[in-house]
Protein backbone atom coordinates (compact mmCIF):
# COMPACT_ATOMS: atom_id res chain seq x y z
CA UNK A 1 0.00 0.00 0.00
CA UNK A 2 1.11 3.57 -0.72
CA UNK A 3 -0.05 6.75 1.01
CA UNK A 4 0.52 10.18 -0.50
CA UNK A 5 -0.39 13.08 1.79
CA UNK A 6 -0.58 16.56 0.28
CA UNK A 7 -0.45 19.28 2.93
CA UNK A 8 -2.71 22.32 2.84
CA UNK A 9 -5.74 24.01 4.35
CA UNK A 10 -9.34 23.14 3.56
CA UNK A 11 -11.81 25.73 2.32
CA UNK A 12 -12.32 27.97 -0.71
CA UNK A 13 -10.34 30.80 0.89
CA UNK A 14 -7.16 28.71 0.58
CA UNK A 15 -7.49 27.48 -3.03
CA UNK A 16 -4.37 28.30 -5.10
CA UNK A 17 -2.51 29.79 -2.15
CA UNK A 18 1.17 29.15 -1.53
CA UNK A 19 0.48 26.97 1.49
CA UNK A 20 -1.86 24.72 -0.53
CA UNK A 21 0.75 23.46 -2.97
CA UNK A 22 0.49 19.98 -1.40
CA UNK A 23 -3.26 19.91 -2.08
CA UNK A 24 -2.62 21.08 -5.67
CA UNK A 25 -0.21 18.20 -6.29
CA UNK A 26 -2.65 15.73 -4.66
CA UNK A 27 -5.50 16.94 -6.90
CA UNK A 28 -3.39 16.66 -10.06
CA UNK A 29 -2.05 13.25 -9.02
CA UNK A 30 -5.56 11.89 -8.45
CA UNK A 31 -6.58 13.20 -11.87
CA UNK A 32 -3.48 11.64 -13.49
CA UNK A 33 -4.38 8.29 -11.91
CA UNK A 34 -8.07 8.54 -12.80
CA UNK A 35 -9.34 8.50 -9.21
CA UNK A 36 -11.50 11.02 -7.35
CA UNK A 37 -11.67 12.51 -3.88
CA UNK A 38 -15.04 10.97 -3.09
CA UNK A 39 -14.83 10.07 0.59
CA UNK A 40 -13.34 10.96 3.96
CA UNK A 41 -11.14 8.77 6.13
CA UNK A 42 -8.61 9.42 8.88
CA UNK A 43 -9.46 13.15 9.17
CA UNK A 44 -8.79 13.58 5.43
CA UNK A 45 -10.43 13.81 2.03
CA UNK A 46 -9.21 10.70 0.23
CA UNK A 47 -8.95 9.34 -3.29
CA UNK A 48 -8.39 5.58 -3.41
CA UNK A 49 -7.25 3.43 -6.30
CA UNK A 50 -5.71 0.04 -6.95
CA UNK A 51 -2.73 -0.29 -9.25
CA UNK A 52 -1.94 -3.91 -9.89
CA UNK A 53 -2.32 -5.49 -6.46
CA UNK A 54 -1.38 -2.33 -4.56
CA UNK A 55 -3.80 0.04 -2.87
CA UNK A 56 -2.98 3.75 -3.22
CA UNK A 57 -4.49 6.44 -1.00
CA UNK A 58 -4.04 10.11 -1.81
CA UNK A 59 -5.01 12.22 1.19
CA UNK A 60 -5.68 15.89 1.86
CA UNK A 61 -5.91 16.33 5.65
CA UNK A 62 -8.93 18.28 6.92
CA UNK A 63 -7.04 19.21 10.09
CA UNK A 64 -5.53 22.43 8.73
CA UNK A 65 -1.81 22.74 8.18
CA UNK A 66 -0.49 22.99 11.72
CA UNK A 67 -2.21 19.74 12.78
CA UNK A 68 -1.39 17.67 9.67
CA UNK A 69 0.29 15.04 11.83
CA UNK A 70 -3.10 14.14 13.37
CA UNK A 71 -4.23 12.78 10.00
CA UNK A 72 -0.97 10.86 9.51
CA UNK A 73 -1.34 9.29 12.96
CA UNK A 74 -4.87 8.14 12.07
CA UNK A 75 -3.60 6.52 8.86
CA UNK A 76 -0.68 4.84 10.64
CA UNK A 77 -3.00 3.43 13.30
CA UNK A 78 -5.60 2.20 10.82
CA UNK A 79 -3.16 0.70 8.30
CA UNK A 80 -0.30 -0.27 10.64
CA UNK A 81 0.05 -3.72 9.06
CA UNK A 82 0.03 -2.34 5.50
CA UNK A 83 2.23 0.75 5.66
CA UNK A 84 5.98 1.02 6.18
CA UNK A 85 6.46 4.69 7.08
CA UNK A 86 9.88 4.90 5.43
CA UNK A 87 8.89 3.09 2.24
CA UNK A 88 5.22 3.69 1.54
CA UNK A 89 4.39 7.23 2.68
CA UNK A 90 5.18 10.45 0.78
CA UNK A 91 4.42 13.94 2.13
CA UNK A 92 4.02 16.79 -0.41
CA UNK A 93 4.27 20.42 0.70
CA UNK A 94 5.39 23.97 -0.07
CA UNK A 95 8.82 25.26 0.90
CA UNK A 96 9.82 28.91 1.41
CA UNK A 97 13.50 27.93 1.40
CA UNK A 98 13.37 26.81 -2.24
CA UNK A 99 13.31 29.05 -5.29
CA UNK A 100 9.84 29.50 -6.81
CA UNK A 101 8.87 26.43 -8.86
CA UNK A 102 11.85 24.31 -7.79
CA UNK A 103 11.10 20.71 -6.78
CA UNK A 104 13.16 18.75 -4.28
CA UNK A 105 12.57 15.10 -3.42
CA UNK A 106 14.19 13.40 -0.44
CA UNK A 107 13.87 10.13 1.47
CA UNK A 108 14.51 11.70 4.89
CA UNK A 109 15.34 14.92 6.65
CA UNK A 110 14.13 17.44 9.18
CA UNK A 111 10.89 19.42 9.15
CA UNK A 112 12.78 22.65 8.57
CA UNK A 113 10.63 25.72 9.19
CA UNK A 114 7.40 24.16 7.91
CA UNK A 115 4.73 23.85 10.63
CA UNK A 116 2.79 21.15 8.76
CA UNK A 117 5.93 19.05 8.47
CA UNK A 118 6.76 19.70 12.13
CA UNK A 119 3.35 18.24 13.00
CA UNK A 120 3.99 15.27 10.69
CA UNK A 121 7.42 14.61 12.20
CA UNK A 122 6.00 14.41 15.74
CA UNK A 123 4.25 11.24 14.56
CA UNK A 124 7.30 9.58 12.97
CA UNK A 125 10.20 7.90 14.75
CA UNK A 126 13.40 9.33 13.32
CA UNK A 127 13.50 11.39 10.14
CA UNK A 128 12.92 8.68 7.54
CA UNK A 129 9.86 9.79 5.59
CA UNK A 130 9.77 10.53 1.89
CA UNK A 131 8.89 14.07 0.91
CA UNK A 132 8.32 16.17 -2.19
CA UNK A 133 8.86 19.90 -1.65
CA UNK A 134 7.76 22.57 -4.11
CA UNK A 135 9.45 25.95 -3.79
CA UNK A 136 7.32 29.02 -3.23
CA UNK A 137 10.29 31.33 -2.64
CA UNK A 138 11.07 33.77 0.16
CA UNK A 139 8.44 36.08 1.53
CA UNK A 140 8.60 39.70 0.41
CA UNK A 141 10.01 42.04 3.07
CA UNK A 142 6.71 43.93 3.34
CA UNK A 143 4.68 40.81 4.25
CA UNK A 144 4.45 38.60 7.31
CA UNK A 145 5.20 34.93 6.75
CA UNK A 146 1.56 34.03 7.48
CA UNK A 147 0.27 36.56 4.93
CA UNK A 148 2.76 35.29 2.34
CA UNK A 149 1.99 31.57 2.66
CA UNK A 150 -1.75 32.29 2.65
CA UNK A 151 -1.53 34.62 -0.39
CA UNK A 152 -2.74 33.55 -3.83
CA UNK A 153 -0.23 32.22 -6.33
CA UNK A 154 0.16 34.71 -9.18
CA UNK A 155 -1.10 33.88 -12.65
CA UNK A 156 1.64 32.30 -14.74
CA UNK A 157 3.73 31.40 -11.68
CA UNK A 158 6.21 28.52 -12.17
CA UNK A 159 4.54 26.91 -9.13
CA UNK A 160 1.71 25.68 -11.37
CA UNK A 161 4.14 23.87 -13.70
CA UNK A 162 6.05 22.49 -10.70
CA UNK A 163 2.88 20.98 -9.19
CA UNK A 164 2.13 19.38 -12.56
CA UNK A 165 5.66 17.91 -12.83
CA UNK A 166 5.59 16.67 -9.23
CA UNK A 167 2.25 14.93 -9.77
CA UNK A 168 3.45 13.33 -13.01
CA UNK A 169 6.61 12.05 -11.30
CA UNK A 170 4.64 10.60 -8.38
CA UNK A 171 2.25 8.92 -10.83
CA UNK A 172 5.21 7.26 -12.56
CA UNK A 173 6.52 6.04 -9.20
CA UNK A 174 3.10 4.71 -8.13
CA UNK A 175 2.70 2.95 -11.49
CA UNK A 176 6.16 1.37 -10.92
CA UNK A 177 7.54 3.02 -14.06
CA UNK A 178 10.42 4.51 -12.03
CA UNK A 179 12.01 3.91 -8.62
CA UNK A 180 11.91 6.54 -5.89
CA UNK A 181 15.65 7.13 -6.32
CA UNK A 182 15.06 7.78 -10.04
CA UNK A 183 12.26 10.17 -9.12
CA UNK A 184 14.69 11.99 -6.81
CA UNK A 185 17.36 12.25 -9.53
CA UNK A 186 14.82 13.40 -12.12
CA UNK A 187 13.17 16.08 -9.95
CA UNK A 188 16.29 17.29 -8.15
CA UNK A 189 18.14 17.87 -11.43
CA UNK A 190 15.56 20.45 -12.54
CA UNK A 191 16.03 24.10 -11.59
Amino acid sequence: MKLIIGLGNIGKAYINTNHNVGFMVADKLAKNLGIKFSQQDCKSDVAIGFFGDEKVIIAKPRTYMNSSGDALREFLNKYKDQIDIGEDVVIVYDDIDLQVGTIRVKESGSAGTHNGMKSIMTNVEGDRIKRVRVGIGCKPENMTLVDFVLSRIGEGSPIFEATKLASEGLAQWLNKEISFSTLMQKMNSQG
